[in-house]
């Protein structure tokens, strides 16, 4: 440290590389030394911000770096109030330097100011107007190379305040300049993804204060993706090249609409022909096409699953396909699709019937072989096969004791929520449908149970409690005193109390 503060202390137009390569070696250590600098932290970061205002450019580029590196703490100095000032400096320190001439500076300033917003998440909120101005004023400033970072920087800012977002002031800050360059860039322009992706984060924030914006937005992923099919079959006729890539921002955009309008992306959806566009992206040769489609699948499935109805065999069918034997080589998809199942169970109920046995004979290999497969893909399998209980308990019940120990261990990884109510009505549906088909997995049932820290919905508490006691009168007496007994200690006590057994 004294070697560092020495170099960064002389201030001779001599010494320049000196100043960089101390404030190189700060950034470089961060990682691992935190806990050896937490000490020197405030005077670091004192040393740090008058680097931004260097005369060279390459110093106030690696000071924008190294700041970034410290991002954790200097967030957490933010709901000090004798630190408060701290992250307000640096901030405002790096906005700057957001619209700093030198390209280099602007870029790496942009690169960590996108960091610091990970870390600050709502601490940003009451400071969203400045930050607002100067994003945007490097918007008119920007070119092309850098555009891409600004518009990770934007994204990401939507992504921290969420609804926040979401005032009149905000937005006329922001959404002008966005919709003049999406109405200004050519269907065949690469720069269009990374302003898709932008606006998929802005969609999502807003939610329903996207409306007054979603129409047009909506319209041109239609077409781009509509465009791509063409392209894909005759490039002469598209006038475009065919770039899958097109079809994957497209789809992420609509993902982003569908989630943040809801039930409101209807009147857009019945006006379009999305749904035929839909079916064929789910049974693209690409991934990563198939992986976006059914995402959306999945998003429309809950957001307007009517405009889905006259095509539903035809998702459900590719959809299951995607859960097939070669599930490791392509997890993401996999995993989409089970969760659009999942999410189409829910709304359709018995509709789902015809394709339920063959989800589920898909879905027991993958919890029962669970060892180096994809945390999520376990989960999304342990909640869609207890959906498909729920709606179909008659045809899924008879097979309990082929996946019960499987399902039960998985089902006790998944944190409390609204997913994992569902898989737990479809729990207590099937044993009420076949009790006898879990007697031999009561132990990894009651753990499944005990995984809960609280039961939201009072009715699925009432309906695992009838479950239970269901199992201590038929096993009654002698047996249940076994059954219960072979509890973990801990486990029985929580669940004799909580359930009154």
């Amino acid at each position: 440290m004294p070697l560092v503060q020495a170099k960064l202390s002389s201030s001779s137009e001599e010494t320049w590389k000196e100043r960089e390569a101390a404030v190189l070696a700060l950034g470089a250590i961060a990682e691992g030394c935190i806990q050896g600098l937490l000490p020197h932290m405030s005077q670091i970061i004192a040393f740090l911000v008058p680097m931004l205002e260097e005369k060279r450019s390459l110093v106030r580029s690696i000071t924008c770096w190294t700041l970034s590196r410290y991002s954790k703490w200097i967030v957490q100095t933010a709901g000090h109030p004798d630190s408060q000032s701290q992250f307000d400096t640096v901030l405002t320190g790096l906005l700057a330097r957001v619209l700093d001439s030198n390209k280099r500076v602007q870029e790496a300033a942009c690169s960590a100011f996108a960091t610091l917003e990970e870390e600050a998440a709502e601490e940003l909120a009451p400071r969203l107007e400045p930050i607002l101005r100067h994003l945007m004023f490097a918007f008119g400033k920007y070119q092309r190379r850098n555009l891409r970072i600004l518009y990770d920087a934007i994204g990401t800012l939507a992504d921290a305040v969420g609804g926040q977002l979401n005032e009149a002031k905000y937005l006329e800050i922001l959404m002008p300049p966005l919709i003049n360059k999406w109405q200004h860039l050519p269907d065949s322009d690469k720069d269009l993804f990374p302003l898709l992706e932008c606006l998929t984060s802005i969609a999502q924030a807003l939610g329903s204060g996207f409306l007054q914006y979603a129409e047009p937005v909506y319209i041109r992923c239609i077409n781009l993706i509509r465009t791509q099919e063409v392209a894909k079959a005759d490039p002469g006729i598209a006038g475009v090249a065919y770039d899958k890539d097109f079809i994957v921002c497209s789809l992420d955009l609509l993902s982003g609409l569908a989630e943040g309008l809801g039930s409101s992306i209807e009147n857009l959806v019945i006006r379009s022909d999305l749904r035929d566009l839909l079916l064929q992206c789910c049974g693209n040769e690409a991934p990563d096409v198939r992986q976006s489609a059914l995402a959306l699948l999945g998003d429309l499935a809950k957001a307007c699953v009517f405009h889905l109805q006259p095509r539903l065999v035809d998702f459900l069918n590719i959809a299951a396909k995607q859960l097939g034997s070669e599930v490791k080589d392509n997890v993401s998809v996999a995993n989409n699709a089970c969760w659009a199942i999942g999410e189409i169970a829910v709304k359709v109920g018995q509709e789902i019937s015809p394709i339920v046995m063959n989800v589920v004979s898909c879905l027991v290999p993958i919890l029962s072989n669970a060892e180096g497969l994809n945390k999520s893909l376990l989960e999304n399998s342990a909640i869609t096969l207890g959906r498909l209980g729920w709606v179909c308990p008659d045809i899924v019940a008879p097979h309990m004791d082929h996946f019960m120990k499987p399902w039960c261990a998985a089902l006790r990884t998944i944190r409390d929520d609204v997913e994992k109510e569902d898989a737990f009505r479809g729990l207590c549906a099937m044993v009420r449908v076949n009790p006898g088909g879990a007697v031999s997995s009561f132990i990894q049932m009651c753990e499944a149970i005990g995984s809960w820290h609280e039961i939201r919905s009072s009715e699925l508490r009432v309906e695992i409690g009838q479950v239970l006691h269901g199992y201590k009168q038929m096993l009654s007496g002698y047996l249940w005193d076994q059954y219960i007994g072979a509890l973990d200690p801990s486990l029985r006590e929580k669940l004799v109390n909580k359930y009154s057994l």
